[in-house]
């Protein structure tokens, strides 16, 4: 994705004293950075907040991050915001996040279409509130010209749950007679998984110190490179994100094979 060099220096101005712009080779940025957004409860307790305020407080730091991969020119920024285990919060929390998920959505298109981002969702979306949903749908709608940067959010997401659809979804095309089992090989599968059509995350990124995948893009993520900080999603910001691209620069990626 092509980028505004002169808006790109100048959000990264006034870098603190570990880490700048020039740190990293802006000719080998990965093209798709995924985000488990992890630590806003306890961003909040550490605070003496109610969890909700840390969750409020995320949203802004998810903003800073999208601002940030514009400027980069990354193609495609995905981000774990509600899983499908999620539901299993206390409701008055599980409340709170789909009226943040609507209202913070509708606040921010202005900011999609002047950064030209295309939104799309990850998870079954057909399953949350009306009012949220129609929200979804209305970014989906208003977004889908746009020819930016692709910004997908996994709502209501479980990597199991879209294995086990993309298997229906495929013995279904078979049932039809429209595929034969022998045509089922990895690209079958990925053209059936909600991450159709985006290249898998070369870097992901998690916050708040935590060493597991949570159930997410377990297909997507299989060569993808791991960078695990212990700062808490809240306080996540441009420069964090300067450094996980620096320790992916630093990776040698080898997909199985060996380098001469």
């Amino acid at each position: 994705m092509l980028r505004d060099e002169q808006k790109l220096i100048e959000y990264f101005a006034d870098a603190p004293d570990d880490i700048s712009l020039s740190d990293v080779n802006l000719d080998n940025l990965p093209s798709h950075i995924s985000v488990i957004m992890d630590g806003n409860g306890r961003w909040a307790t550490r605070q003496g907040k109610e969890r909700g305020e840390g969750h409020i407080a995320g949203i802004s730091s998810l903003r800073e991050i999208i601002t940030a991969c514009v400027r980069l020119g990354i193609d495609v920024l995905s981000a774990y915001a509600f899983s499908t285990e999620n539901w299993k919060r206390p409701q008055h929390e599980v409340d709170l996040l789909m009226h943040l998920f609507a209202t913070t959505l509708l606040k921010e298109l202005p900011l999609f279409h002047q950064e030209n981002v295309k939104l799309v969702f990850l998870g079954d979306i057909e399953a949350l509130p009306e009012k949220t949903r129609e929200v979804f749908e209305q970014g989906l709608a208003e977004t889908a010209g746009n020819t930016g940067m692709v910004l997908a959010l996994a709502v209501n997401y479980g990597a199991r749950a879209e294995l086990a659809r993309a298997a229906r979804t495929l013995a279904v095309r078979v049932a039809r007679g429209d595929i034969n089992i022998e045509d089922i090989n990895e690209n079958a599968v990925a053209a059936s998984l909600y991450t159709a059509g985006l290249p898998d995350p070369e870097l992901l990124i998690r916050t708040s110190g935590e060493l597991r995948l949570s159930n997410y893009l377990l297909w997507q993520l299989a060569y993808s490179e791991f960078y695990v900080t212990d700062t808490l999603w809240p306080d996540f910001d441009r420069w964090e994100l300067l450094r996980g691209i620096k320790a992916f620069q630093g990776r040698e990626r080898r997909f199985g094979g060996v380098k001469a």
